[in-house]
């Protein structure tokens, strides 16, 4: 059995996949709670070092945070799980979708200590149909993740090609470039020393949704191996297509965060830098490189630098709970 093909696989022994289990197992020790951030400095920060641009673009982050993990989870639940045929596979799933449930409840959290007045908190959450550049980011995920959400079983070669593609949306576009674009704000943010609150939990959530790529593009090399015609000229160029407006989208987003005009980040650059992730996208497909910049952001070369912290005053994110026990992948029952 192939890993898309339609049925309910229950043998974890031998196991097909053992890859999908380690993965599963490196997220269990990558175990982090909301209880253990501390946003103090940062309500100091809001109220007394941010300039109003500053504030805008802050008001317009946490309003996209609000939503994006929520359709990342309905995308977990309606359309992955559903047609990723191995039971190991599922395990990880399943554990993403805990990690969504937890981001969620971070972005929350942070609303309510960086918004506290109710009426301002609930325009927050309906930033999806209020704010145009955070309800096109919307609007483009529904349209490529939604193409299978009626697809009982991948019978077809085309509906296998449309999965692929609603997998790379989620991991090239959503996780790999909406938020990789939100946490380099975060990170310009910490640069000047401002809202490490929110950049600890941010280096969490960068772990976690580095974890979740990692497992899609699996899945998508795993698919490739397995059924390499799927992989034609067409996919490609409609990966490019998503990949292109992708940024333009994220671009109008940048435009609207920066439009009052905040110091050291600018539109332009932030373009720079989406095309410098989408070519890293691409790169992780076994696809040629598309726009050949550079990493116009210094900050973000320290992105997987983890933030330097008395170990027993705070947990750093670099920190692994212990996972015992050996497992024998080719064992039969």
């Amino acid at each position: 059995m192939r890993l898309l093909d339609p049925g309910l696989s229950l043998t974890l022994r031998p196991m097909r996949y053992p890859v999908f289990f380690e993965m599963y197992r490196a997220a269990i020790k990558n175990t982090w709670t909301v209880e253990e951030l501390d946003f103090a400095t940062d309500l100091a920060d809001l109220h007394g070092k941010l300039t109003i641009a500053d504030k805008h673009l802050v008001q317009r982050l946490v309003a996209f945070f609000a939503t994006g993990d929520s359709i990342v989870s309905n995308n977990l639940v309606l359309n992955l799980y559903r047609h990723i045929n191995a039971p190991e596979a599922r395990m990880y799933l399943s554990r993403q979708l805990y990690e969504e449930a937890l981001h969620v409840q971070f972005y929350l959290t942070l609303l309510d200590t960086y918004v506290p007045d109710p009426e301002e908190r609930e325009r927050a959450f309906q930033a999806v149909e209020n704010i145009a550049s955070i309800r096109r980011k919307a609007d483009f995920c529904f349209k490529w993740m939604g193409t299978i959400q009626s697809v009982q079983a991948l019978d077809t070669k085309a509906q296998r090609r449309e999965f692929l593609l609603n997998l790379i949306c989620f991991a090239a576009c959503i996780e790999g470039l909406f938020f990789f674009a939100a946490f380099a704000y975060v990170y310009f943010l910490r640069s000047r020393g401002l809202l490490h609150g929110l950049a600890a939990g941010t280096n969490w959530v960068f772990r976690d949704e580095s974890a979740h790529m990692a497992f899609a593009f699996k899945v998508v090399d795993t698919v490739r191996a397995e059924e390499p015609d799927l992989f034609d000229a067409e996919l490609q160029a409609r990966v490019l297509a998503m990949l292109e407006e992708a940024i333009s989208c994220e671009v109008q987003f940048a435009e609207d965060l920066l439009s009052g005009g905040v110091a050291g980040l600018s539109a332009k650059e932030m373009r720079a830098y989406l095309e410098f992730v989408a070519d890293q996208r691409l790169a992780m497909l076994g696809m040629p490189r598309h726009y050949n910049g550079k990493n116009p952001f210094p900050f973000m070369d320290l992105q997987d630098v983890q933030e330097l912290a008395n170990f027993f005053e705070r947990r750093v994110s670099a920190y692994q709970v212990g996972v015992t026990g050996e497992v024998g992948f080719d064992s039969a029952f």
